[in-house]
């Protein structure tokens, strides 16, 4: 069974709460799933939040909208991943986070296809972007994740869920997803309050429209309209977190 689990919390420390906030009268996590629930390779969607007390609204959400909520340690996410995925019998999982609101169901939708025809371990489309940052995607084997959560140890292993696999490329299999054309300058992750601004207009201007708007969609969207584009400019889009990693 494929997979998505989508990892959410809402203390965050750089924006609090961001994944619940009201975009459209509705929480942002809620849209994200609306958006994820148009893949046509998954077989279930899942939420892994915390048991603290703070993510009680995350889990009334799930349980309004539908969607299984698993709930584990707040520091050790790659435990709490991985019981998730164990819980819901996934063999394959699609790793999101609650932080990409303008997740792309055809992004996920042909990694996951990338990943079965190249019999990798662990691929995902952030190994080298070329994807917005925000369509961030990572699909990986249960048994690479539960190596991972046996063999890791470091504190950024156990937060980041799959920092032990792509640091391990002698170990496990990696397959790096990118598109020809490189928009990686664009960031629709939402991590600051400009973020939160440029996503809310996004949703405000397209989704009234078309709620199954594109990322083509966005990307004209922005085109038109500078003053929006332009609002989280000065945030940096990403680090290429694997420069040394060997792929194979």
């Amino acid at each position: 069974m494929i997979a998505a689990i989508i990892q959410a919390r809402t203390s965050s420390t750089r924006l609090p709460g961001k994944v619940l906030a009201s975009i459209l009268g509705r929480p942002m996590l809620d849209l994200q799933i609306e958006r994820i629930r148009r893949t046509r390779r998954l077989d279930h969607i899942a939420v892994a939040t915390s048991r603290e007390t703070d993510d009680d609204e995350i889990d009334t959400l799930c349980q309004e909208i539908g969607v299984d909520c698993h709930r584990g340690s707040l520091e050790n996410v790659l435990e709490r991943y991985l019981d998730a995925a164990k819980a819901i019998g996934a063999t394959r999982i699609v790793r999101l986070t609650a932080d990409c609101p303008l997740a792309d169901p055809d992004v996920i939708d042909t990694l996951v296809t990338f990943f079965e025809h190249g019999r990798f371990d662990y691929a995902s489309n952030t190994l080298e972007p070329t994807w917005p940052h925000g369509l961030d995607a990572e699909i990986m084997s249960i048994g690479a994740l539960e190596i991972a959560n046996r063999e890791a140890t470091s504190a950024a292993d156990l937060e980041h869920v799959t920092h032990y696999l792509y640091n391990n490329p002698d170990q496990f299999t990696l397959g790096s997803f990118q598109q020809n054309l490189d928009q990686s300058q664009y960031r629709w992750t939402v991590d600051y309050p400009e973020d939160l601004e440029l996503v809310t207009a996004v949703f405000e201007h397209l989704y009234p429209h078309n709620a199954e708007f594109t990322t083509n969609d966005i990307v004209a969207f922005l085109a038109s309209h500078p003053d929006v584009a332009s609002l989280n400019r000065h945030i940096e889009t990403r680090a290429n977190k694997t420069a040394a990693v060997a792929l194979r």
